[in-house]
Parts: structure tokens; sequence; C-alpha cells
């Protein structure tokens, strides 16, 4: 075919709607990357941590004298280096009180463990020296004794009255947290027709980002001013905890970079401990100091995800009618409290249990424990995806118990249309969807009707088929404050200044397209600012699904005000009444008349007008910190079909159909991509994933050699579709995407799963549902069966 002969295609408007690729994979996929390994400093010096291998013990000695000898080794920092500098303890602040109005227990937790050590892996020193090489051979020269004490690891064995303590100032029970009527809870099940009950363990994960977390220090001894370099997922905020909680600085003192990151899911917006090691480092030796950590050194001091247990209850009337759920929850914190991980096994389970469900009643019942394992922090959607699995593992039990179809009875129970706004039981009042539509589409898309064939085609090949579906709905990050600011630059391009900042999701595309739409621009007319702190002045970072809420709308008001400042000087230029300036493609114009201005002609003319005129502003750059829009709630419909070898216990995922409502999509290819993401990790957790921690606190899956990751023959091509409703309490109408995925996921898998298996007696398994786990379970309901 003669290429020459065809004629172009007609270029892509660039606008809230369109699906265009990520503006960074093109420096990206061509190996231009700058993350925190690909930065050298000059002269900068190289860390490594040594790390506890005992999980619970008081260190008898820490001798540092060897490694200090170590050629090329520059410092060795221990716990007693840290307390002579003054630094604080990592900050508690989560707006969280036990039942009865008082604080949580919240132990201090340093960068350098003193006495003791609470948890494989914790930080004992850190080592500094001209080369890695110096640095490991002095790690490995330290001498060192910890008296092994006795550790816990399980959460409900921690609240034991012969449990080993933790923490010598407080006990192992960090939280006591309740919500709801519980006589009123308790009066529904007492007058219920069938109530279902469900032990519900949700296993631990690690986060396992492919970028791992890395740090690089400065310090200018003239300015008294630190820099630095590391992965977050928000550079004010960073910048704001690590200067005033921990190095008692004014925050003007500290300026964060954060280059690309790739991945984090929540885990690189927490404090670490090497942040606060390098600053310390590179202020003592005067020098540029970077560390960053190996993938064994990151299942050891990455927070980890989930790790809950909930006793989980469904109150039903004799037509099938929600009368009320009771959850008690037990979550294990880890050796320490961060500073979200007592939120998602309480606040998070309230918020999110109810779901899509017309449930009237409530009730959540929480304690979160300490135990010797890694400290839990944020994954991917914290508590969310927990709230879902726990109401649809208690919905699809229903059905199978009361034998109304698992269909029929979410159909029963959805909000309808006509009953929005609701105001669930968690509280919160739903704003916008159309429940039942997307149940239906979802059905369509995924051939519900034409599963017993495919069973029957499963079944003559010796295989077990099973299907579930998830009517799921979260509730994203609360109102909060973001920053949103526009700069018109000399080269004529327009730079987006805000306060998130992505890991992957492609800020930079879905936040240009929602500048364009609002000031007429082209794709290579803007730019985003959000990795520097001295740039960006105030942000709520990235969290919670919230980005294109909070940062779209200061986006859009940013732009309002620019196109206000804009008129004013359209006005004078075109000698025209204010009130005649209209605005629209890019271009102020006096209504009626072809006179008219482009906008960044107009920034340009402003840049070169001096003196400015009396009562008009010296340029449109504009820059706000905006009260955020509250909370959305996406929801959805995803189904699973799923095959089960009996003699092998391994299972293939076959089909997979989602049917999302995000609101209006800014950007569908990025919308998709975020979905399809979350998924994995939902069917990961589900199938493979699980941290294991033997009864002395040692991690037993410390390498991806022991922990398994899904890969991309290890999942189907997913059927997306997207029926939108349109939020009403942001401009846009947006609904967050990016935790969805794995929320709907993790209970679509499981019940598929136990469906497949349903037919040989299995009625419950335990994450993750390995061929080894699956298989013992079919044996032992069925013990005639012979491997």
């Amino acid at each position: 075919m003669d290429d020459s002969a065809t004629p172009p295609a007609a270029p892509l408007k660039f606008a809230v709607g369109q699906p265009v690729s990520r503006s960074e994979d093109p420096r990206l996929l061509t190996g231009r990357g700058r993350f925190i390994d690909d930065i050298t400093l000059p002269g900068e010096a190289r860390a490594v941590v040594l790390r506890s291998p005992v999980a619970h013990g008081s260190i008898r000695r820490l001798d540092t004298a060897a490694a200090e000898a170590v050629p090329g080794v520059l410092a060795v920092y221990t716990a007693a280096d840290l307390r002579a500098a003054g630094y604080g303890p990592f900050p508690f602040s989560a707006p969280i009180r036990n039942h009865d109005g008082s604080p949580p227990a919240i132990p201090e937790r340093h960068a350098l463990a003193g006495d003791k050590v609470k948890h494989i892996g914790e930080p004992l020193a850190f080592v500094v020296a001209e080369t890695l090489d110096a640095a490991q051979q002095a790690v490995e020269a330290i001498d060192f004794e910890i008296e092994s004490l006795p550790a816990v690891t399980d959460p409900e064995h921690a609240l034991a009255g012969d449990a080993p303590r933790i923490h010598d100032d407080v006990g192992n029970l960090c939280l006591d947290w309740r919500y709801g009527d519980f006589e009123a809870v308790d009066a529904a099940f007492a007058d219920a027709a069938h109530a279902t009950r469900l032990r519900l363990p949700i296993s631990r994960v690690a986060v396992a980002p492919i970028e791992t977390r890395g740090a690089i220090a400065e310090y200018d001894a003239e300015r008294e001013r630190f820099t630095l370099r590391v992965c977050s997922q928000g550079v004010h905020g960073m910048r704001q905890t690590l200067a005033k909680a921990i190095l008692k600085i004014d925050p003007e003192k500290l300026r964060v970079l954060s280059p690309d990151v790739g991945g984090s899911f929540g885990m690189k917006a927490q404090q670490h401990p090497e942040n606060v090691l390098v600053l310390h480092a590179a202020r003592d030796l005067g020098r540029p100091v970077k560390w960053v950590d190996d993938r064994s050194g990151a299942f050891l001091s990455d927070c980890q995800g989930r790790d809950m247990l909930a006793e989980a209850e469904l109150a039903l009337n004799a037509e099938g009618r929600f009368l009320a759920v009771r959850v008690t929850m037990l979550g294990n914190l880890g050796a320490y409290a961060t500073g979200f991980g007592p939120v998602m096994p309480a606040v998070n389970i309230q918020k999110n249990t109810p779901s899509l469900y017309a449930t009237p009643l409530l009730a959540v019942h929480s304690r979160c424990v300490f135990t010797n394992s890694v400290p839990i922090g944020p994954y991917r959607g914290a508590g969310r995806p927990e709230g879902n699995y726990i109401m649809e593992r208690l919905v699809d039990a229903a059905a199978r118990e009361t034998g109304i179809d698992p269909v029929e009875l979410r159909r029963r129970n959805l909000i309808p249309p006509k009953a929005i706004p609701f105001r669930a039981a968690s509280g919160l009042e739903y704003d916008s969807g159309d429940f039942p539509a997307v149940l239906d589409a979802a059905l369509a898309s995924a051939d519900w009707d034409g599963y017993d064939g495919r069973r029957a085609a499963s079944e003559a090949r010796g295989l077990l088929r099973g299907r579930a579906l998830t009517s799921y709905l979260e509730v994203t990050a609360p109102a909060g404050k973001e920053l949103g600011g526009v700069r018109f630059g000399a080269d004529g391009r327009v730079e987006i200044v805000t306060g998130t900042h992505d890991q992957g999701q492609g800020h930079a595309t879905a936040f240009a397209q929602v500048l364009a739409d609002r000031l007429g621009l082209g794709r290579d007319d803007i730019a985003l600012m959000q990795d520097d702190s001295d740039e960006v002045r105030f942000g709520g970072g990235t969290g919670g699904s919230k980005s294109i809420m909070a940062s779209g709308n200061a986006i859009v008001q940013a732009a309002d005000e620019a196109i206000a400042k804009g008129r004013l000087w359209a006005g004078h230029v075109l000698e025209a009444a204010v009130a005649d300036i209209e605005f629209a493609a890019g271009e102020f114009r006096v209504a009626g008349t072809d006179r008219a201005i482009e906008l960044r002609e107009l920034a340009a003319r402003i840049a070169t007008t001096s003196p400015v005129p009396d009562g008009l502003p010296a340029s449109l750059d504009s820059e706000l910190v905006t009260e955020t829009p509250p909370s959305t709630f996406p929801n959805g419909c995803h189904i699973c079909e799923l095959e089960i070898d009996p003699a092998t216990g391994a299972t293939r995922i076959d089909r997979y159909s989602v049917v999302d409502d995000f609101g209006v999509l800014v950007n569908p290819l990025l919308v998709e991509g975020q979905v399809h993401g979350g998924v994995v990790q939902g069917i990961g957790q589900v199938l493979m994933e699980g941290t294991v921690y033997d009864q002395d606190g040692q991690l037993l899956t410390g390498s991806f050699l022991d922990y398994a990751m899904p890969r991309a023959a290890d999942v189907p091509s997913f059927r997306f579709r997207h029926h939108g409703v349109p939020a009403i309490t942001n401009p846009l109408g947006v609904k967050g995407c990016g935790e969805a995925g794995t929320s709907a996921a993790i209970p679509t898998v499981m019940n598929a799963v136990l469906d497949a298996l349903a037919p040989l007696g299995v009625t419950g398994i335990e994450m993750p549902a390995t061929p080894e786990r699956i298989w013992r379970a079919i044996r032992a309901a069925n013990p005639q069966r012979r491997s």
C-alpha cells in the first residue's frame, strides 16, 4: 500500500474526554527517566542500613569500631547520635479516638532503634562510606548482640493476657473504636428471618512497587538549609512532617524534590527512617549522602498492607432485604502505628462496608493491635477494598444460604436512582449513581446468560468453573485543601502548579486536559510543576483517589482567576469595557466584533509592559489554596469467571468484565489503565500474594523467590465498559478511579473461587488461595480423593 496516498489523520483534540497517552511516556520509554537511583551528585557518599535480624529483643551490644575502621567509611550512626541531635519521634496526627474519647496508644518511633527492636528489619545503624561496597562491608563488620525476647505476630494472640509486651510504655492495644447504634443493630438481628455470619481473614501483602525507595540529602551550611531528593506522593507534606515534627527546624530550611516515582500505592507517602538518616548524615559530613534500598531490604522496611480479621454478620428479612450489618474488626498494625494505620480497620471500614446497598443499620467495632511485624501503612484502597470484601462475601454467602439468586439478592437491595441523594448507614450522603443500570450493563457485557455452556465445556475438560459478580462502591478521600496555580512563562508555555504528585497515574496529561479545556490550549502548551517544595507552597499530596477532584477543582479555579485577570487586561488593550469582553477558545474578544487577542499573546504583552497601568494585575498568573470537594463514590460491577484444576488446585482466570461509574472521564485511556492495574493487584492478593511470618517474627517471604507476584500470563484481557453518572459535588463531575479496581477485584475473584469449589463442599478458604491451599481444601472436604 502506498502510504503517501493515505491522508493524514485529523489531530486528536486535547481536551477533557479524550483518550490520549501520557505526556511522560516518550521520555520514560526511552530510558530518560529521573528516578532516585538515576541521580548522582558531585561528591556524594553512599549509605547502607544495618537491620535487625531479630523481631523482638533487647540490644545488649552495638560496637561500631570495626566498621568505622573499614577503608572508605566516613561515619557510622546509631540511636545515640540521633538523640544527641535532638530529633523528634515520627508523628501521629490521625483524627481518631477510642470509643470512650481517649486518644489511641501511640508508642514512640525513631529512625534508629535504641534499647529494643520490635520487628524484623528495624534499623540499628546507618553506615556512610565513599562507595556502596565499602558501606556494605562496614555493615557486616558491626559487632552487635540482641537478646531475643518472645515475639507475637498473631493479632489475636497479641491481646491475650500472656502475650509478650511489645512496647514498654504502652500495651499491645492501640485503639478500641466503635461506630453505629449497637442496640438498634442487635434488635435488627434479633428480628431477622436470616443471619449470615462469616470469619474473614484479610491477608497481609508486600507493596513491591517497581522502584524501591531511595533518598539523597544535601546540606548547605552557609544557609543552614537541607535539600532532600526522595520518592514521595507529595513534596509539601513530606517537607512539613520532616521539618516540623522530626528535624525541629523551620520548614523553609528544607527543600524536598521528588523526581519520577516508579509506583507507590500509598507506601511512599509515609515517613520512613532513611529520610531522617540521610539528612542527618549530610549535615554531619558536609557532603551529599545517597541511600537506595534493594529489594530484600524493601521487604523488611517498607510499610506493608492490609492484615485484618473481620467477624462479619448480615441480617435479612423474609424477603431477602438487608436489615443490618455488624462487623467486629481486628487490625494488625505491626510494630508501630503509621500515620494512617489505625484509620483503615476502623473509619474506612465504616465508610465502605455499606457499599451501594440500602442497608439501614451498621455497627462496627474495631480494635487495632501491635505485633512484632513490619508496620502497616496504606496500600491501594487502604480499607476500601477490605470494606467491599466484607460486604460482598456476606452477600454471596447469604445468597447460598437463603437460596436467592445472587444477582436477584443484589438487585433487591441496591439503592434505586430515585432515592439519590441517599444517606447511607455509614452516615455519608451519596450524591449520584445508577446502580441497577450498572449491574444490568455488566451482566450483558459478561454474557451472564451464556455461562452454563461455558461451565459445561470446562467440566468436559475435567475442570471446575466458577463465577462471581461484585457490586461495589468506595468512598474516596474526604474534603481538604489543595493548591492550584497557573503560570504563564516567557516561552509561551503555561505551567500548572499543584500539590498532588503522581507515581505513574499520568497527572501531567489529565491535569493538562482540564486546563486545556478551560483556557483553550494545546497539549504542548502546558507543563506541570508538582515535584519541588520551593515551588509548591501547599499540597494535600496524592492519596485516596482524590487527585482529579482536588487538583482538578483547584486548577479550574486558578484558570478562572486567570481569565478574570485577562478580561481586565483585554479591556485595556482592546479599548473596550470589561463587561464587553468575552473569553472562548483561548482568546479574548470584544463581543460582536472581530477585535480579539489570544490568551498567551496577552500574557506575553503584559510581561513586557512597564509600568503596569493602575488597576491592572501584574500578570495573568494565579495561585490559590482552595477547599477541595467532598468524597466521591466510584462504583461499578465486576464479573469474573475462572477455572480450577481439582487435581492440582491451579486456578486460571478465563474472563473478567468491568462496568464502572467514575462520573466524567477526563482521560478514558488512563482510567482504563488504572482499572487494569487495580484489578491485577486484587487478583494477586487473592490467588498468590501473602507475607508469612513464623512464630519468632522472622519473615519467610523476603524475596520474589518466596513472594509471588502476578504477571501478564496470570490475567486475561479485561473487558472494560463505563456507565458514568456525573458527580454533582465537583465542577468536573468526576469520581476517583485509582483504587476502584482493587476494591472490586478482591471479593469478585475470591467469590468466584468459592463458587467453583462449592460443588465439592468447600465453603471457605483463606487468602491467598494458592494451588496448594485449594488442593488441601478439596481433599479436606472430600477425603476419598487421592493425590
